[in-house]
């Protein structure tokens, strides 16, 4: 593999960081997960929206302009000879004075990898068995916005569900709401409403999930912000995931108990490749 660091293309083997670097000691950073599909970006630019605005949460300089970070992401693909799979964009604040202080730290780090999937094969879409995590993620929390290295409570979420036989954790915020799963944004069919929880309750403002109301709203389907308690999901239509990588992933058992399934996610997993297609074709 060819890796991009800080805008040198280097075998993976030379691409090395120190150990000083502050989003290893400190997970002081952000990234970004990037569809990658016939050999081009999907909707890099909303990314790089997302990127420069936990960047400037973080106080965080950016060490490159949006064209050149663009042109480095698609030239990384080009070496690599990548036709489907996922670009992956950490940002760093590089090395800095020991200590939690970020004074010093002034030449951040930009790395971009990339790595090959398989196409979207829409015989045979992707389904996950969920688990209500133990695990908790504050409410109204401002940094939830953004892709942070900091991800420990989602790892930890994660290995649990895979621990119970599940695919993905399920997560409720401190209010006790169901608010997103672990690598993926919520998404539930009520009375033919697609349903998702406000970014206010504490999750991450996907790419993707902005992609599936887009989509939703060129299907002419109604849409509704809205929190749910756990025990109200396996009530409802169907529930469903969104991931910058498989796109929709339908969720077909909670906690070991089956969940209603209903056609209209097929449909709107379909108005999602195809817009897909249109733009990277």
């Amino acid at each position: 593999m060819i890796v991009c660091l800080n805008g040198r293309f280097v075998p993976e083997r030379e691409a090395v960081v120190s150990v000083f670097d502050r989003s290893f000691l400190y997970g002081d950073g952000l990234f970004e997960t990037l569809l990658v599909c016939n050999g081009k970006l999907f909707r890099l630019q909303q990314h790089l929206d997302r990127l420069q605005r936990g960047a400037d949460f973080l106080s965080l300089r950016l060490p490159f302009s949006r064209e050149a970070t663009a042109n480095f992401a698609s030239e990384l693909i080009q070496r690599n000879r990548l036709a489907h799979g996922a670009l992956r964009l950490t940002l760093s604040r590089g090395v800095g004075a020991r200590g939690y202080s970020p004074h010093g730290a002034d030449y951040p780090l930009l790395v971009m990898t990339v790595h090959a999937s398989t196409a979207h094969d829409p015989r045979h879409p992707p389904q996950w068995r969920l688990v209500t995590s133990l695990f908790r993620l504050p409410a109204k929390e401002p940094l939830a916005r953004f892709k942070t290295c900091n991800k420990l409570p989602q790892i930890l979420a994660r290995a649990e569900a895979e621990a119970r036989g599940a695919d993905e954790a399920l997560l409720l915020n401190t209010d006790g709401l169901v608010i997103e799963a672990a690598s993926s944004n919520l998404f539930w069919i009520a009375d033919g409403t697609v349903c998702t929880p406000p970014l206010e309750s504490g999750v991450l403002a996907g790419v993707t999930r902005a992609v599936i109301l887009e989509t939703c709203q060129r299907l002419g389907l109604p849409t509704r912000l809205a929190l749910l308690p756990p025990e109200a999901l396996s009530q409802q239509d169907a529930v469903f995931l969104s991931l910058s990588t498989l796109g929709i992933v339908e969720a077909v058992t909670l906690d070991g108990g089956e969940l209603p399934r209903s056609a209209m996610v097929a449909g709107i997993r379909d108005g999602y490749w195809q817009l897909v297609d249109e733009e990277t074709a």
